[in-house]
């Protein structure tokens, strides 16, 4: 029987939810840490099944002195810090309040690791593929140099290095995890692939007319959430820390991803373009469903970023299992019975 103890900082978004299911199957006891103003958002972990399996804790990473307690209350045996302002474009409003989350709380956890007991607690720290930006290199490795293209990509690289020198420092066990894109029917609304599940999922039950996007011809690296946590824990079991990607090693377009997701929901889109803006058509009934707009383009934009996991499938022995076309059609599907039980 396993009786190690976790810890789960943003327990209640995506990512938590699915990791939360994971280790609870692997018969860990696990600590949900949330923000106060999200203890009403536990629907993802509701719907997964093991929202009463799991002791919410209350934790904010602004807060030094509330982290500190926390860890030293629960001692967990590992900490997976999953918890950001993870809005790319939220991020350049909110530059200042993005950096003190997603970089100085990341220095807050550690620094409480290291005072509570920097040998006896494995960290995760979750990094990401917007660290690269514009990649100086096709596909991006482990050792691809850093070009972050937005204040969200900037602070996790922060977080990233500050998570390398306490490893190497005080020696934590810390692992930075450099996940690509990775999307599930329970990805916030506010990331452009469950927008367009959705948007999608309510024209066809006739409650939107239009789904409107920013730039559909950057190219990004997609795979399941729940086969990237698999990943997360899998660093957390090694005997020696380290750093890996994981990504699918395909790269598409938002416009492929529209494309997959408009068939799902059984439209037919043709293509044209009309004063620098794309219109998108379903073949069928003649109507306009998708337009672009420029008020909806980043002052920074990221064109493409494509992963290479060989380390991680070599050392950690992990691949991902969902395709791309089978991620959409669940993402779809879900989407379409959501907006129906909502609309009853």
């Amino acid at each position: 029987m396993n009786n190690r103890r976790a810890l789960i900082t943003g327990i209640t978004g995506q990512d938590g939810a699915y990791l939360a299911k994971l280790l609870l199957d692997e018969g860990y006891e696990v600590y949900g840490a949330y923000r106060r103003s999200s203890t009403g958002n536990l629907g993802r972990l509701q719907e997964l099944g093991v929202a009463d399996a799991i002791h919410l804790e209350p934790f904010e990473l602004l807060e030094f002195s509330n982290i500190l307690r926390s860890i030293e209350r629960i001692h967990p045996d590992e900490i997976y810090n999953l918890a950001a302002q993870s809005f790319v474009g939220t991020s350049f409003e909110l530059p200042i309040f993005t950096s003190d989350v997603n970089a100085l709380g990341v220095a807050r956890i550690l620094e409480a690791i290291r005072v509570v007991a920097q040998g006896d607690i494995r960290f995760y720290q979750a990094s990401t593929s917007e660290m690269f930006g514009k990649a100086a290199e096709r596909p991006q490795r482990e050792t691809t140099p850093f070009h972050p293209r937005s204040p969200y990509g900037v602070s996790k690289v922060y977080s990233y290095w500050l998570t390398v020198n306490y490893r190497e420092a005080f020696g934590i066990h810390g692992s930075n995890g450099i996940l690509f894109n990775h999307e599930s029917p329970y990805r916030g609304l506010e990331f452009v692939t469950r927008k367009i599940t959705y948007t999608l999922a309510e024209i066809r039950h006739g409650m939107k007319d239009l789904l409107e996007l920013g730039n559909i011809d950057a190219k990004r690296d997609w795979g399941y959430a729940g086969d990237y946590v698999r990943g997360m824990w899998l660093m957390l079991q090694q005997d020696t820390p380290d750093d890996y990607i994981l990504a699918s090693g395909e790269t598409h377009s938002v416009r492929e991803f529209l494309e997959l997701a408009a068939e799902a929901a059984e439209f037919h889109l043709s293509w044209e373009q009309t004063d620098g803006k794309w219109v998108g058509t379903d073949r069928r009934s003649g109507k306009t469903i998708v337009r672009t707009s420029a008020n909806l383009m980043r002052p920074a934009e990221v064109d493409e970023l494509l992963g290479d996991a060989s380390k991680a499938a070599t050392k950690l022995g992990w691949k991902p299992d969902v395709t791309l076309p089978q991620l959409v059609a669940m993402m779809v599907e879900s989407d379409l019975r959501r907006v129906r039980e909502e609309g009853r």
